[in-house]
């Protein structure tokens, strides 16, 4: 029904724009320019005289700037979400008093999230930043391998949706391959455009060499995707899923190029800075911040994406929808391909005690008052994880001292470089898993399948 469907998105929305706002804040915290203007001695906004001192300790709040504020403003966003996430665990009726944790009280939540962040700037560096730093760095390493399963996920059910459609009717089959063919475009181009821009005849060794690997990563993903013994175990697999994740390398390695810092080489007495888009020739080059904001951009949207489906997937599959997700077969075709929620149930599963005989219209009021259409719970522990990740994404990862905004997005950092680089590799070892793994075991989901089949049109009636 509407009621239900308006509550949900609203609240998704809502958290949506709380943690866009915690990350701008962030954000305008890490920026030199910001701070100065804002702290600045003579322009800026001045404390009264031992405040700080007897506050913080200090006498000018270095933690309200810099890392140290990135850091506690993203630990009190985290633990707001998680507290909420522990509290909604087993949550599945959106009548449940619990259920209006999540739907309501705006305000007062609002006004919490503010005291956590306020109780985190009381708490000294020297009892922040070790716990705290490696905290971070391993929530941020899971949500990237969360991302990483759902674009996976999302290529592989994309592919075997519409691979069954392409065994029924041609138009699909046109539709593969147009879709394909555009994929692997994108790919092709997004190399040409690295190569263009992010090499140098004088230098730039370590970025050929790593586009030139990450292009073979992408012919080894085609072959395996067509190769007999993959199709021997999973007919439906094509190539269409490995142009999706040839593409997402493909961004994968820009990102991790926009990262790295600049490379510096005499060349004809001309002190050159290399390795970066910028002015082309014999010019030295400067930092092109319109291709680190559309890197950021496109970064926050993988982290909203993957905050939303993984809540879905996880009320949809259970708390093993990391596995099951995979192993789902759709029954027919659909445009929608990323939600299971589209596939057409049988008539005789749709529910445990309901006959074959019976309609649907009577059932649909019972089934939305009693099923969630995405897991709560799950929902904020990804935005636990996701506050984990953009505060060690700010802050460079492993150095985060003396982190500013304009470095971040502009100079870049090796640990960042290399996280990236490792998240792109890691996106090939899944994928290469997840096709060779039926060769080694093919689990039997068969007896599974009736009772998500009965699940997804209780989910489905509730979205």
């Amino acid at each position: 029904g509407w009621p239900t469907l308006t509550d949900s998105t609203c609240s998704r929305l809502f958290y949506i724009l709380l943690h866009l706002g915690a990350s701008a804040v962030c954000c305008l915290l890490l920026s030199r320019t910001v701070v100065e203007r804002v702290w600045g001695s003579e322009h800026g906004i001045q404390m009264p005289a031992g405040l700080c001192a007897h506050l913080f300790g200090y006498t000018d709040c270095p933690v309200l700037s810099g890392s140290g504020a990135v850091y506690r403003v993203c630990a009190g966003t985290a633990m707001f979400h998680l507290l909420q996430a522990v509290l909604l665990v087993h949550l599945h009726s959106p009548t449940s008093p619990r259920a209006q944790l999540h739907n309501s009280f705006w305000l007062l939540k609002l006004l919490f999230l503010l005291g956590l962040c306020a109780v985190a700037f009381c708490i000294p560096d020297e009892h922040l930043f070790p716990a705290w730093h490696y905290i971070g760095i391993c929530g941020g390493f899971t949500f990237i391998l969360l991302q990483l399963v759902l674009i996976t996920a999302f290529a592989h059910s994309w592919n075997k949706n519409w691979q069954a459609g392409a065994a029924q009717h041609c138009s699909w089959f046109l539709a593969v391959l147009l879709t394909t063919l555009g994929f692997y475009s994108m790919a092709g181009v997004g190399a040409v455009f690295l190569f263009h821009h992010y090499t140098h005849p004088a230098g730039c060794l370590l970025n050929k060499m790593l586009l030139s690997l990450h292009l073979c990563f992408c012919g080894l993903l085609t072959f395996l995707s067509i190769a007999p013994c993959t199709r021997l175990k999973q007919p439906r697999s094509g190539l269409l899923q490995a142009s999706i994740i040839s593409c997402y390398i493909m961004y994968l390695t820009f990102s991790a190029l926009s990262s790295r810092p600049p490379e510096r080489v005499i060349l004809q007495g001309q002190n050159l800075t290399l390795c970066l888009p910028g002015l082309s020739g014999m010019e030295p080059q400067t930092p092109d911040t319109s291709l680190a904001v559309l890197s950021a951009g496109i970064m926050y949207a993988c982290v909203l994406f993957a905050c939303n489906e993984a809540s879905y997937l996880a009320e949809v599959f259970g708390p093993l929808w990391i596995i099951k997700v995979y192993s789902h077969e759709f029954q027919k075709p659909s445009l929608c391909f990323c939600c299971p929620e589209t596939v057409e149930p049988e008539d005789g599963q749709r529910g445990g005690t309901v006959k074959q005989d019976d309609q649907e219209t009577p059932l649909a009021p019972p089934v939305q008052a009693q099923h969630l259409s995405y897991s709560y719970s799950a929902f904020h522990f990804v935005f636990f994880l996701a506050s984990l990740y953009v505060m060690v994404t700010l802050t460079n990862w492993f150095s985060y001292e003396g982190a500013e905004l304009e470095k971040t997005f502009t100079k870049g950092s090796w640990a960042t470089f290399w996280v990236k680089v490792a998240s792109c590799w890691a996106c090939v070892l899944l994928y290469v898993g997840l096709l060779l793994a039926p060769l080694c075991w093919s689990p039997t989901l068969d007896s599974q399948s009736p009772i998500f089949r009965r699940q997804c049109h209780q989910i489905s009636v509730t979205r």
